[in-house]
């Protein structure tokens, strides 16, 4: 799949090595991330119309990339579990 450059409409930063789910998911943590601090994989995939396999493979890129938040693998009981703070 190929990177494409968006801005990011809350930020104002460009994050060029995205896909477009991981700009999804990016999204939507930001935007769920003041009000919540844990998120399972499946439900993430239920709010963005993905699978929880997906939501977990494009993951890995918000972990390991600097962004606003920060993103770690907290757990794995009923699916994974992703801490998430703001910056």
């Amino acid at each position: 799949m190929s990177s494409i450059a968006t801005t990011e409409a809350t930020t104002g930063a460009e994050t060029p090595t995205l896909s477009p789910k991981q700009q999804r998911i990016l999204r939507y943590l930001r935007d769920a991330a003041p009000t919540q601090t844990y998120f399972k994989s499946r439900l993430i995939a239920d709010e963005l119309d993905m699978t929880a396999k997906e939501v977990g493979s494009n993951m890995t890129a918000l972990v390991e990339g600097e962004h606003d938040i920060t993103v770690e693998k907290w757990g794995y009981s009923s699916g994974t579990t992703w801490m998430v703070t703001t910056a």
